[in-house]
Protein backbone atom coordinates (compact mmCIF):
# COMPACT_ATOMS: atom_id res chain seq x y z
CA UNK A 1 0.00 0.00 0.00
CA UNK A 2 1.07 3.35 -0.74
CA UNK A 3 0.51 7.16 -1.23
CA UNK A 4 1.66 8.85 -4.38
CA UNK A 5 2.12 12.32 -5.70
CA UNK A 6 2.42 13.36 -9.03
CA UNK A 7 4.15 15.95 -10.94
CA UNK A 8 1.29 18.11 -12.08
CA UNK A 9 2.16 21.86 -11.68
CA UNK A 10 -0.91 23.46 -11.67
CA UNK A 11 -0.96 27.32 -10.74
CA UNK A 12 -3.32 28.58 -8.00
CA UNK A 13 -2.68 32.00 -7.16
CA UNK A 14 0.85 32.06 -6.22
CA UNK A 15 0.85 28.57 -5.30
CA UNK A 16 1.80 26.08 -7.15
CA UNK A 17 -0.33 22.48 -6.93
CA UNK A 18 0.21 19.07 -7.58
CA UNK A 19 -1.79 15.86 -6.61
CA UNK A 20 -1.58 13.22 -3.42
CA UNK A 21 -3.46 9.86 -4.01
CA UNK A 22 -3.63 6.97 -2.20
CA UNK A 23 -4.12 3.03 -2.52
CA UNK A 24 -5.86 3.28 0.50
CA UNK A 25 -8.14 6.49 2.23
CA UNK A 26 -6.37 5.92 5.73
CA UNK A 27 -3.46 6.17 3.61
CA UNK A 28 -4.21 9.36 2.35
CA UNK A 29 -5.78 10.67 5.42
CA UNK A 30 -2.76 9.76 7.68
CA UNK A 31 -0.31 11.54 5.07
CA UNK A 32 -2.07 14.53 4.95
CA UNK A 33 -1.98 14.66 8.53
CA UNK A 34 1.82 13.39 8.96
CA UNK A 35 2.66 16.88 6.41
CA UNK A 36 -0.02 19.16 7.75
CA UNK A 37 -2.89 19.27 5.39
CA UNK A 38 -6.40 19.50 6.93
CA UNK A 39 -8.90 16.72 5.81
CA UNK A 40 -11.18 18.89 4.56
CA UNK A 41 -9.45 19.84 1.38
CA UNK A 42 -10.16 15.99 0.67
CA UNK A 43 -11.56 15.61 -3.36
CA UNK A 44 -14.06 13.44 -4.12
CA UNK A 45 -13.82 11.15 -0.84
CA UNK A 46 -15.01 8.16 -0.93
CA UNK A 47 -14.92 7.41 -4.94
CA UNK A 48 -12.28 6.17 -6.69
CA UNK A 49 -10.86 9.93 -7.45
CA UNK A 50 -10.49 10.46 -3.84
CA UNK A 51 -7.23 12.87 -3.12
CA UNK A 52 -5.38 16.05 -2.42
CA UNK A 53 -4.58 18.84 -4.38
CA UNK A 54 -1.28 19.91 -2.28
CA UNK A 55 1.08 22.70 -3.03
CA UNK A 56 4.95 21.61 -4.12
CA UNK A 57 5.93 22.77 -0.22
CA UNK A 58 3.37 19.86 0.97
CA UNK A 59 4.69 17.77 -2.14
CA UNK A 60 8.25 17.71 -0.72
CA UNK A 61 7.10 16.94 2.48
CA UNK A 62 5.20 13.78 1.26
CA UNK A 63 8.24 12.34 -0.30
CA UNK A 64 10.24 12.99 2.57
CA UNK A 65 7.41 11.14 4.14
CA UNK A 66 7.82 8.05 1.79
CA UNK A 67 4.95 9.51 -0.91
CA UNK A 68 6.17 8.28 -4.01
CA UNK A 69 6.79 10.01 -6.82
CA UNK A 70 4.83 9.43 -10.45
CA UNK A 71 4.34 10.90 -13.22
CA UNK A 72 0.65 12.31 -14.41
CA UNK A 73 0.48 9.42 -17.05
CA UNK A 74 1.33 7.03 -14.21
CA UNK A 75 -1.43 8.81 -11.81
CA UNK A 76 -3.61 8.44 -14.81
CA UNK A 77 -3.29 4.78 -15.13
CA UNK A 78 -3.87 4.58 -10.96
CA UNK A 79 -7.44 5.91 -11.44
CA UNK A 80 -7.82 4.40 -14.46
CA UNK A 81 -7.20 0.80 -12.69
CA UNK A 82 -9.13 2.23 -9.20
CA UNK A 83 -11.96 2.63 -11.70
CA UNK A 84 -12.37 -0.57 -13.01
CA UNK A 85 -12.01 -2.45 -9.83
CA UNK A 86 -15.25 -0.27 -8.50
CA UNK A 87 -18.31 -2.38 -8.49
CA UNK A 88 -20.99 -0.91 -10.99
CA UNK A 89 -23.77 1.08 -9.09
CA UNK A 90 -26.52 1.78 -10.92
CA UNK A 91 -28.40 4.73 -9.94
CA UNK A 92 -32.12 4.22 -9.07
CA UNK A 93 -34.47 4.38 -11.04
CA UNK A 94 -37.32 6.82 -11.03
CA UNK A 95 -39.90 3.86 -10.61
CA UNK A 96 -37.11 2.37 -7.77
CA UNK A 97 -37.53 5.89 -6.18
CA UNK A 98 -41.01 5.77 -6.00
CA UNK A 99 -41.54 2.40 -4.66
CA UNK A 100 -39.27 3.88 -1.61
CA UNK A 101 -41.11 6.08 -0.78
Amino acid sequence: MSVYVDDMRAPLGRMVMCHMMADTTAELLAMADRIGVQRKWLQHPGTPKEHFDISLGKRALATRAGAIEVTRRQAADLLTLRLAMTPYRAAPSSETAEEER
